[in-house]
């Protein structure tokens, strides 16, 4: 340790300040000092709020692309078989209660920031189903009540305080909710269709760093609850990713089946036309 120590300290001694300042707003005063000025690594306290924040920034990294695979699925396919409209309304939702409920009540920015990202891609995501569903219009509807629902979450003169208390405990019962349409549109399915892996397996360990971060920075139990239920039905939903791993749904065997018959018939009739073609042998 002392070798290490040793190391480090003439870097965490003359640290620009902007990096500094930043450390001390991310750590506080006291785990600044301790982890990177003392360099103590023993204090339990002080090193699991280093990786509560540590796993808090990666989640909100990660979640600025969590959903372009899907989206680029959607995009390329045209189509939004196996992919439940009714789940990223309620998830989109969810998410939104969650950013006003924590920015409201001043919990770090590193424990929720994630929300903001996720719901933003969501909403485009949201958007591309009602689309290729042929529900242009009723996408426009989806915008602007998500946009009139997120000025009244914000605003404490229209939704207060306690309001928005109840409101949480609602978006916990929504944010699982959300998963069990999708679950439901995999199962009768019979495939994940355009559903991206890489969304389910981020969200799956996601929900799981988050469980951590909750715990060790946020002492509100109805975000710990809503986490823990989070993450058992991503559980599911990772299973049933790899259970049904390159399975076609029910629509696309519908599709393959259509093709393949219509390539029989396609064959069938220019066999018929050769064998009625004219001859040209002579006759008598």
């Amino acid at each position: 340790m002392d070798v290490l120590r040793a190391a480090i300290q003439p870097i965490t001694h003359n640290l620009p300040h902007q990096a500094r300042d930043a450390l001390i707003a991310l750590l506080g005063d006291a785990c600044y000092k301790t982890l990177l000025l003392d360099v103590d690594l023993a204090d339990g306290a002080c090193a699991k709020l280093a990786i509560s924040k540590g796993l808090g920034i990666g989640i909100i990294g990660a979640s600025a692309v969590v959903k372009i695979p899907q989206l680029l699925k959607l995009v390329n396919s045209q189509s939004s078989d196996g992919i439940s409209f009714l789940s990223y309304l309620l998830e989109t939702s969810a998410y939104l209660i969650n950013l006003a409920y924590n920015y409201r009540h001043g919990f770090p920015f590193s424990t929720y920031g994630e929300t903001a990202l996720i719901a933003a891609q969501n909403v485009v995501i949201s958007v591309l189903v009602l689309r290729f569903a042929g529900q242009t219009a009723a996408a426009g509807v989806f915008v602007a009540g998500l946009a009139a629902a997120l000025y009244s979450l914000f605003d404490p003169s229209i939704l207060t305080t306690k309001a928005l208390g109840y409101a949480q405990m609602g978006a916990g019962a929504l944010s699982v909710g959300s998963k069990v349409p999708q679950i439901l549109a995999i199962w009768q399915q019979g495939g994940t269709g355009q559903l991206s892996a890489f969304a389910v397996f981020n969200y799956l360990v996601g929900s799981l760093s988050r469980i951590f971060t909750t715990l060790q920075e946020v002492d509100d139990p109805l975000i710990l609850y809503g986490f823990i239920a989070g993450f058992a039905l991503n559980a599911v939903l990772a299973a049933q990713m790899v259970y049904y791993w390159n399975a076609p749904t029910d629509k696309s065997k519908q599709r393959r089946a259509g093709n393949q018959i219509e390539d029989v018939a396609a064959g069938l009739t220019t066999g018929s036309s050769a064998r009625k073609g004219p001859s040209t042998r002579r006759r008598g």
